[in-house]
């Protein structure tokens, strides 16, 4: 009998290296994608500037499964603290400056 690999769950060892370990604060997100992939740069936007503070780069696919696994989460965030009533993101023009 043939076993399905994806079935089963496997153990992940994940190390955190120190310089990412405090985490960076983001109150902004831009998306650009590509057929191949899609980036995602998490930015701090205060007052009339802003900056990136972390750039993650990844497949269509691996995407899809990021967005079902935030709707899960916020689900569960929801069921144990009330529901939010997030309010709609103003729209602004974004230029990037070299740092």
């Amino acid at each position: 009998m043939a076993v399905d690999k994806q079935a089963q769950p496997r153990e992940v060892k994940m190390r955190l290296p120190e310089a990412i370990a405090p985490g960076a604060y983001a109150n902004a997100m831009l998306v650009q994608h590509s057929k191949q992939e899609f980036v995602l740069d998490f930015a701090c936007v205060v007052g009339g500037s802003g900056q990136v503070v972390a750039r993650v780069i990844t497949s269509p696919e691996h995407l899809k499964r990021m967005v079902t696994g935030l709707q899960n989460a916020l689900e569960r965030y929801e069921r144990s603290f009330g529901s939010l009533q997030a309010e709609a993101q103003p729209e602004f023009k974004i230029g990037f400056q070299p740092s």
